[in-house]
C-alpha cells in the first residue's frame, strides 16, 4: 500500500506506547490518522503535536468502537489501515499459596481473566470486524487492496511466563486470528497481520522493578536491551508498504525465547 495524504489509519491504544510510536511515523508519511484510547489527556496532546485526530474510545465496548469509528470516518473518510495496540496485563499464578500464610491459598481473579480476555482478545477482533466491513467499501488500489490490519501479539502467546496465563492466554488468540481472518478477507483485498514483540520501552513495562527491567533486558540474546518503540512501529510500516506480507505473525524480540520466570 503506498502510504501518503490519501490514505486514513486508525490505531488502538494509540496515545502511548508502541501505538504512539507507529502513529508518529504514520503521520510522517502522510498518513491521516486517528487514536483511539481511553487516556484523553496523552491522547490528545499527542494529537496535537502530531497533526493527527484523538477519540476517547474503550475497545472493550461495542458502542464505544461504533462511535469511534464513525467520528474518525466522519473526520478522514474509511481508513486503509488499522493497528491494534490497545492492551492490558497482570500477574499472577493459576493458584498459589500465600508467602505469608502457607495454608491459605488463592486463585487468579476470574473477574480480570476475563477483563484481560475482553480488552486484548475480543477488543482486538471487535476493532478489526469493524473496521473490515468498513475496508470492503473502499475502491482497491492498482494492486487490488482495499485495506491492512494489524493485530499486536505478543511473545507471551508462545512462551508465557509463570503468572501469564490469562495475558498469553488473550495474545495466543490474538496470533491465532491472522491467518483465519486474513483467509476470510482474502476476496476483499484486505490483508492482515499479526506482530509478537518481545519486551519493550512501553508503560506495560515501566511500573516493573528494576531489578525485573534488568533481568529482562539481559535475557535478550541480540541487541541486549529493551525494543524501541519505533523498532516496532517501522514493522508496522512495512507491513502497510509490502504487499506480499499477509496472514503472518512476527516475531520482534531480539532472539529472545521467554524463560519460565
Amino acid at each position: 500500500m503506498r502510504l501518503d495524504a490519501t490514505v486514513a489509519a486508525v490505531i488502538t491504544g494509540g496515545a502511548s506506547g508502541l501505538g504512539a510510536a507507529s502513529a508518529r511515523l504514520l503521520r510522517a508519511a502522510g498518513v491521516r490518522v486517528t487514536l483511539f484510547d481511553t487516556d484523553a489527556a496523552r491522547g490528545e496532546a499527542l494529537a496535537a503535536e502530531i497533526g493527527a485526530r484523538f477519540t476517547r474510545v474503550d475497545v472493550s465496548e461495542q458502542s464505544s468502537v461504533e462511535q469511534g469509528f464513525a467520528a474518525a470516518r466522519a473526520a478522514h473518510g474509511q481508513e486503509r489501515i488499522l493497528v491494534n495496540c490497545a492492551g492490558i496485563a497482570a500477574a499472577a499464578r493459576t493458584a498459589y499459596r500465600r508467602r505469608d500464610d502457607p495454608d491459605t491459598v488463592g486463585h487468579f481473579p476470574i473477574e480480570l481473566f476475563e477483563r484481560i480476555v475482553s480488552v486484548n482478545l475480543v477488543g482486538t477482533f471487535r476493532c478489526l470486524a469493524l473496521s473490515a466491513a468498513g475496508m470492503l467499501t473502499n475502491v482497491p488500489d492498482a494492486g487490488g487492496e482495499r485495506g491492512v490490519i494489524v493485530n499486536t501479539a505478543s511473545v507471551a502467546a508462545e512462551e508465557g511466563q509463570i503468572g501469564q496465563a490469562a495475558y498469553a492466554a488473550s495474545k495466543g488468540g490474538v496470533m491465532a486470528l491472522s491467518v483465519p481472518v486474513a483467509r476470510d478477507l482474502a476476496a476483499e483485498g484486505v490483508r492482515v497481520n499479526a506482530i509478537l514483540p518481545g519486551v519493550f520501552e512501553t508503560p506495560l513495562l515501566a511500573g516493573a522493578s528494576e531489578a525485573v527491567r534488568t533481568a529482562l533486558a539481559a535475557a535478550v540474546p541480540f541487541p541486549r536491551r529493551f525494543g524501541h518503540p519505533e523498532e516496532f512501529a517501522a514493522l508496522v510500516l512495512e507491513i502497510c508498504r509490502n504487499a506480499y506480507l499477509n496472514g503472518a505473525a512476527i516475531r520482534l524480540d531480539g532472539a529472545l525465547r521467554m524463560p519460565p520466570r
